[in-house]
């Protein structure tokens, strides 16, 4: 059986009462004063656990009329107290009279200030009420707002930071998914033309309706195609792994100068076909970084190039790296025609084209620079294009090694 709430208050007031009547009337005027009082206490707590197990199960109607309620099991007993001790000739008929006309005026007025109470309650409830309704139909754009700086306040500022986080997260959501349909348009895009290159010169080499020179210069360019989409899809397996944080490869100190000659070396057959001139600047006195050394050398082939296939012929491209506090940067400029300004916060994003290849990806899949941020982000570092007043500048950090 559920306990009574409320009892150890009974039993106090019964006490108290039982003194007090002891004091002034005694003998059997104070047992039935005690008896009384004691039975309309346990009446009123059985009424309020009734209100409470109705309003339980949806039976108590509303705030409003639960505040009537609960005046009511106020007011009620001291009511049906003064009659009762009135007809048992405890007290005079003319002071339980007076009593009893002070009761209903305390009764009146409690009533009132309890209506107005719930008022002012249920018109913030109502408002919490009407704002949830409004974020379950979508809406995000809306502020709860109520009268009171209470509990119900506190209710109303945590279901605002719930909305803002709502709306925030949904945007980044919305965000994630236009940028996935682009990926997949632009993947589509550039698998589609190797691939139907492919095809052609396969049938033409397949249906021997070539002679054996055009044979051999269409297989060289079925190479070209396949390296190109096996460049592709290792980009994208890295670029998803990345993003992942899927990272398997240890860092190490990386001698700067030695690895930047190296890369730059490499590029030179590339840059001297397209008659640019491609040379690196690295002090001596130039300190390691942590990094991982084929890691980092994939980020320099992708920015050299880059730059050269950007850079008109009698151009040139410039490695530099110099010490920054307790990081390495280092930059890679060309005298390429360079970005267009509203350009330049999108270049690093996959698959990017802007207003004259502004995403310097021209002939190729547009994955170098996102594959690169990914990189150095993962070292640790960021990426940037610094302000340059001819050409353009690629300048990433790492963290020098200790």
């Amino acid at each position: 059986m559920r306990r009574l709430y409320g009892t150890p208050a009974l039993i106090l007031a019964v006490a108290l009462t039982a003194v007090a009547a002891a004091a002034t009337i005694g003998g059997h005027g104070a047992l039935v004063t005690v008896g009384l009082l004691a039975a309309i206490g346990a009446g009123s707590l059985v009424a309020a656990h009734v209100v409470v197990l109705a309003r339980s199960r949806g039976r108590a109607g509303p705030l409003s009329r639960q505040f009537a309620f609960a005046v009511a099991i106020v007011i009620g007993p001291l009511l049906l107290a003064l009659v009762v001790i009135g007809l048992l000739m405890f007290v005079s008929s003319h002071d339980a009279e007076l009593v009893a006309v002070i009761v209903v005026f305390v009764g009146v007025i409690a009533v009132a200030a309890g209506q107005l109470l719930a008022a002012a309650i249920m018109r913030d409830v109502e408002a919490i009420r009407d704002g949830l309704a409004a974020v379950g139909r979508g809406e995000r754009e809306l502020r709860i707002s109520t009268t009171g700086r209470d509990e119900l306040g506190e209710l109303a500022d945590a279901a605002n930071v719930m909305i803002e986080q709502l709306r925030t997260e949904e945007a980044a959501r919305d965000q994630s998914d236009q940028a996935r349909r682009g990926l997949v348009a632009a993947v589509s895009h550039d698998l589609r033309t190797p691939i139907t290159s492919l095809a052609l010169l396969a049938d033409a080499v397949g249906d021997d309706i070539v002679d054996e020179h055009t044979r051999r210069s269409y297989l060289d360019r079925m190479r070209t195609h396949i390296d190109a989409l096996s460049a592709l899809i290792d980009d994208l397996f890295e670029l998803s792994r990345l993003e992942a944080g899927d990272i398997r490869w240890s860092l190490e100190r990386v001698p700067l100068r030695e690895l930047v000659g190296e890369t730059v070396a490499a590029m030179r057959v590339q840059a001297d076909l397209k008659g640019v001139a491609v040379h690196a600047e690295v002090p001596l006195e130039l300190g390691p970084a942590q990094a991982n050394p084929e890691k980092l050398q994939r980020v320099l082939f992708n920015l050299i190039q880059n730059a050269i296939r950007h850079t008109p012929a009698d151009g040139s491209v410039v490695v530099r790296a110099e010490p920054v506090a307790d990081r390495i940067e280092i930059e890679v400029a060309d005298t390429g025609d360079g970005i267009a300004e509203p350009d330049r916060d999108q270049v690093f994003d996959a698959f990017y084209r802007g207003g004259a290849d502004a995403s310097r990806t021209n002939g190729g899949a547009g994955l170098g620079l996102a594959v690169s941020r990914a990189i150095v982000e993962a070292h640790g570092g960021q990426i940037w294009l610094p302000d340059s007043s001819a050409g353009t500048r690629v300048r990433f950090s790492l963290p020098a090694a200790m």
